[in-house]
């Protein structure tokens, strides 16, 4: 069962961030894809073709994260709510593993959510960030 979300509650949506910020600290592709539909389109930055699926989320979590990634930090802020899209601001910090090069980032995220069998769920994530390395 899908359908649309009507009004959407800051807690509901920051609950939905701390999941993500949990995998990706798990360095877990596939906890990451349990938060998207089966056909989410995610865009990493504004120039990016978007990936589109599951399958194409986990292939880019499994390499860009949970191969690359140790000791990640992960916060964010919910800073706005509309109907079913959400705008928020999150930072990372972790060390690349092949370098040992210290990476902290600093992003926003546009989220575009359904509700989906009772699971909220990410429909489109589109984000922003820039990059500090020593």
């Amino acid at each position: 069962m899908q359908s649309r979300i009507s009004n959407m509650e800051k807690r509901d949506i920051q609950q939905w961030l701390d999941h993500y910020g949990e995998a990706w600290i798990k360095g877990d592709p596939e906890q990451i894809t349990t938060l998207f539909t089966e056909t989410a389109s995610y865009r990493e930055t504004p120039f990016d073709d978007a990936l589109i699926g599951r399958d194409a989320i986990k292939s880019y979590w499994q390499e860009g994260a949970a191969d690359a990634q140790e000791n990640v930090e992960f916060s964010s802020q919910v800073w706005a709510v509309d109907s079913a899209t959400a705008v928020a601001g999150w930072q990372a910090k972790f060390t690349r593993k092949q370098s040992g090069v210290k990476v902290e980032l600093d992003g926003a995220f546009r989220l575009k959510f359904k509700m989906i069998s009772g699971d909220l769920l990410c429909e489109s994530l589109e984000e922003w960030w820039h990059r500090k390395e020593s």
